[in-house]
């Protein structure tokens, strides 16, 4: 059976947290997406931060959300997203910044992934040590093969 259509890529990927604040530390200070605009609905109870990373058909947009009033509906900040995974070109350099910054990385360090790739994944939760984190996101970091180094440089 053929689709009718093709899934192309990732287009954005939509993160809630009681605080936006915490969420662009981490997504924008240390990672180095680029805040792009702020999107606010009353209706829609979001108070959000459209950043991305990329260009062109490459870029990928990150909305980080927070609710305009935390007791209504919707609820941006629930449900928790399972993970999300971003290619990087240099995945020991990566781990060895980011946790000099603060960043907890979950345990079992850098290993081979079910991809094939090199992986490790950053800790959704802050603890006293390493107080930055996920923000209640489990997020991979996927060290890219040289193909997908070149054609996303």
């Amino acid at each position: 059976m053929t689709k009718p259509f093709k899934i192309l890529g990732i287009q954005q990927v939509a993160i809630g947290g009681e605080n936006k604040d915490r969420l662009r530390k981490l997504w924008v200070d240390l990672l180095g997406f680029e805040y792009k605009s702020t999107f606010v609905s009353e209706r829609e109870n979001v108070d959000e931060d459209i950043c991305a990373i990329g260009e062109g058909v490459h870029e990928i947009e990150v909305d980080l959300m927070q609710p305009l009033d935390i007791d209504k509906k919707p609820a941006v900040h629930q449900t928790p997203l399972n993970h999300i995974g971003l290619w990087v070109d240099d995945l020991p350099k990566a781990v060895e910044w980011l946790s000099a910054q603060g960043l907890r990385f979950a345990p079992g360090g850098i290993r081979n992934g079910a991809g094939g790739h090199d992986i490790t994944f950053v800790h959704p939760k802050g603890n006293e040590e390493f107080p930055l984190c996920g923000e209640g996101v489990l997020i991979e970091l996927v060290q890219a093969p040289p193909d997908i180094i070149k054609a996303l440089s």
